[in-house]
């Protein structure tokens, strides 16, 4: 997966993502959060990589795309675990 960075401030983060799925996944753990202002993506063609946004207030936007990544690698471990035991 290749991520871009294109602004990179304490409170603002936008990035290029050639993976839409995880940036969907990530924009649904990031607005669970508090702090988190906005975590949206749009994409202006098919073929180009999504344009993804995270603002905040309270929390570094760095520290909150971690906790998210960190909360989504919880909740697949609890996943797979649960897979593990239906075998």
């Amino acid at each position: 997966m290749e991520v871009n960075i294109l602004k990179d401030e304490k409170d603002n983060l936008v990035m290029k993502v050639d993976n839409q799925t995880v940036v969907e996944l990530l924009r649904v753990y990031l607005n669970k959060d508090s702090a988190v202002e906005m975590a949206g993506w749009k994409r202006e063609d098919p073929n180009k990589p999504v344009v993804f946004e995270i603002k905040t207030k309270g929390k570094t936007a760095k520290k909150a795309l971690g906790d998210a990544i960190a909360a989504v690698e919880k909740d697949t471990g609890k996943y797979l675990n649960e897979f593990k035991k239906a075998k």
